[in-house]
């Protein structure tokens, strides 16, 4: 069984779009620290959150998050 880890593009889409995290915080309603802890991977977001993300950048879920299957050393 592997390690599943949640990755993002969530930086490479505000780069695209030339946003700041503050700015898409406000557009979808959460503070800057939210995007940021998102976006860094220190914070896994609920699928409300998630969804509006990608409805932000009008992209599907999966193109802003994927899983990043590893596999497990220790098994």
């Amino acid at each position: 069984m592997g390690n599943n880890e949640l990755i993002n593009t969530i930086k490479v889409y505000r780069a695209m779009k030339g946003i700041s995290q503050e700015e898409l915080a406000a557009a979808i309603g959460v503070t800057r620290k939210t995007i940021n802890t998102v976006e860094t991977g220190k914070f896994i977001p609920s699928t409300v959150l998630a969804l509006k993300i990608a409805r932000y950048f009008e992209v599907p879920v999966e193109k802003i998050f994927q899983l990043n299957e590893t596999p497990n050393l220790y098994t």
